[in-house]
């Protein structure tokens, strides 16, 4: 029967004539609903009357039929007005209304028993058969209750078959409160994006479970076979309820057998201002690092940062932004953001007035390389901290024009750390990267000549004896989730174009981690600092970016190759095929936490590593390339060119040196 009601619907809502938009018919008015539940009243009355004829019981005789019949229904409307039975929309019916419904029939009952106990006791006749009240209950709320069942299930009939999409199949993974509601709301919501057909789970203790009506299976083994075996082409993450490594484990198994992999947030998360269907997203390829967030302590971070000044240069960018974001947690006096970027560091400081009122910062448009404007504000504000951030970072971009890498990543560390020096700066943190050590580049070997500056800085007694009083701390990590111009954001907008996804090299490999680990990492460095340390971070295996695309790709929904094609353009100037977070030259020596360690070099004397870096600055505001890196080769002398025009100089310098030990 229900398989033909179900066709019927189907040639009606498939008909071009007849076509029903269920969306478009308006809520039925409360008025009307009214009229149809007091109908439905009167059948109850009907059948109430027919079952007792067919008994052959006669009604008692006190008052006539008609009254006895007006006063039933007449008491039963008012109890439906009193619980407002007809307010809900029938549609969209749930056991909240049947609640109503059910204390209305209830208080019908009961007042039509105690009239039936007072009429008794004056009229010494009851006006009621007690036989009547309880058929006439029974029958009145059976007839409400169906009828907005009926109303309920045809409507999700209609909306099942006028969907333009197909929905699509997916299982839910976990059976937590989360999870349920997750599938609690898909299910409700139209035109359904997804069809629910089960759970799955390797938290079972039971063989036969079924939540919402749908099969809960356990997974021992692989979630694909389970997932194919419920005939769904998808699985839904529920919040955040599997580790790290279930999770990449589960989304390799599922895009081997071409299953989509969606994730949901917590439904407390949900934006109450986007739709059930639009919260639930393809997974991002940052949700499947294989390791445990980074946990900090925060209590030393809030020694010292409460109640300071702090500046905070590259403040708009990503690792910059973030690591303001994260200050707003420690109460700082004031937070200095600066940055070149107009535009970034104003939208950044739109963000900031809307979601931290109470967050005293200022933003201030600035070079690093303007040592006078910088020292203004060293002059103007008792600066405590300083998070150096500001530096250009693109291998190729800098590769071809590296005095302008020289100017802001050497220069602009070198003023910020000599006015931190002169303004008794107590913490000068610096944030480097994985591409400084045994540097292949032009940008590397600069920030490897900016982590030497800071470090011989900090040790430098200028003849008296006694360091200064500024602790200068370096962090080194490989490359950030999303941050910006990362290989991440360049993939998918790549994906959402329709390709092709370019990779310069199919064996290239690099360290990843998220935005705010990255953040984490820096606050905790200058947190436990003593000064002069390289701070590394654990980051886990290194990811072959040829996986990461195709990883992407599947997640995308694509098939690689097929409707995504993979390119490689070849490694570009100063590239190499893998990133070293530590030289071969240094030690690694572990600190309280487990992922973190110190990065053990040689700490150069500061006034040669001085003198040197003046060269180079002088030799980059010559805009002299040459020069440059020539200078900045005999600075880092690990400094070796690949895939560059600078080769030459490295072939230059090795000859140099072997007549040099020939003469010897």
């Amino acid at each position: 029967m229900e398989n033909k009601l179900i066709n019927a619907l189907k040639v009606i809502v498939s008909s071009k004539q007849n076509k029903l938009d269920i969306r478009n018919i308006k809520y039925l008015p409360r008025w009307l609903v009214l009229c149809i539940d007091v109908f439905l009243l009167f059948c109850s009355v009907a059948l109430t009357v027919f079952v007792l004829s067919g008994l052959h019981i006669k009604p008692l005789a006190p008052i006539s039929i008609a009254k006895q019949i007006l006063i039933a229904i007449g008491i039963n409307i008012v109890c439906m007005l009193l619980y407002k039975t007809y307010a809900g929309l029938i549609r969209h019916s749930s056991f909240m209304d049947a609640l109503k419904l059910f204390l209305a029939s209830f208080s019908t009952f009961i007042l039509l028993s105690i009239i039936n106990v007072v009429m008794a006791s004056i009229l010494g006749e009851k006006i009621f058969l007690n036989t009547s009240i309880i058929l006439y209950t029974f029958f009145s709320f059976t007839f409400l209750f169906l009828f907005r069942l009926a109303v309920k299930q045809f409507y999700e009939y209609f909306k099942l078959f006028q969907a333009t999409a197909k929905s699509e199949k997916a299982v839910i993974i976990g059976i937590d409160e989360n999870a349920i509601s997750i599938a609690s709301a898909l299910e409700l919501e139209h035109p359904q994006r997804f069809k629910i057909e089960g759970f799955a789970t390797n938290r079972l203790s039971k063989k036969h479970l079924s939540i919402l009506g749908k099969p809960v299976l356990n997974v021992q083994d692989k979630l694909s076979q389970a997932v194919l075996e419920l005939n769904a082409k998808a699985v839904i993450l529920s919040g955040s309820t599997l580790s790290a490594k279930e999770k990449f484990t589960l989304v390799e198994d599922c895009l081997n057998h071409d299953i989509k992999v969606y994730n949901s947030p917590l439904v407390q998360d949900y934006n109450k201002n986007t739709s059930v269907t639009n919260q639930v997203r393809n997974l991002q390829i940052e949700d499947l690092l294989e390791r445990k967030p980074i946990e900090l302590h925060s209590q030393e971070k809030f020694k010292q940062l409460q109640g300071k000044t702090v500046l905070v240069t590259g403040g708009a960018g990503s690792i910059g932004s973030e690591i303001v974001r994260q200050l707003t947690k420690y109460s700082p006096k004031l937070v200095l953001i600066l940055d070149q970027a107009e535009t970034p560091l104003h939208l950044l400081q739109l963000e900031l007035m809307n979601r931290y009122p109470n967050f005293n910062f200022k933003c201030i448009v600035c070079d690093v390389a303007n040592r006078n404007r910088l020292r203004t504000f060293f002059n103007t504000y008792n600066i405590d901290v300083v998070y150096h951030a500001a530096a250009y970072k693109h291998v190729p971009l800098m590769e071809n024009n590296c005095p302008e890498a020289v100017v802001t990543n050497i220069y602009g560390t070198k003023n910020l750390a000599d006015l931190s020096v002169i303004n008794k700066v107590s913490r000068f943190v610096m944030v480097s990267t994985d591409k400084a050590v045994n540097p292949s580049n032009v940008m590397g070997a600069s920030k490897r000549a900016a982590e030497m500056y800071v470090q011989s800085r900090n040790f430098y007694t200028n003849g008296t004896g006694k360091p200064c009083k500024t602790k200068f701390i370096t962090t080194r990590f490989g490359n950030v989730l999303g941050s910006n111009g990362s290989v991440v954001p360049l993939f998918k907008k790549q994906i959402e174009k329709g390709g092709p996804v370019t990779i310069t090299h199919p064996d290239i490999i690099r360290y990843f981690m998220t935005i705010p680990e990255a953040c984490q990492l820096v606050l905790e460095a200058g947190a436990m600092g003593k000064g002069g340390e390289i701070f590394i971070f654990d980051m886990g295996e290194p990811v072959r970016i040829m996986d990461l695309a195709i990883k992407m790709i599947k997640l995308a929904g694509y098939s690689p190759y097929t409707d995504i094609e993979i390119k490689i353009s070849g490694l570009r100037p100063g590239e190499k095929l893998y990133e070293e977070l530590i030289s071969d030259t240094s030690k690694a020596l572990p600190t309280h936490h487990e992922k973190i360690m110190i990065g053990k070099d040689v700490t150069k004397d500061f006034n040669v590593v001085d003198a040197k870096v003046v060269k180079i600055i002088e030799a980059a505001l010559r805009y002299d390339d040459k020069e440059v890196v020539g200078k900045l080769k005999d600075l880092v002398s690990e400094f070796v060119s690949k895939n560059s025009k600078y080769e030459a100089l490295d072939k230059s310098k090795s000859k140099a040196e072997t007549e040099i030990g020939i003469e010897g």
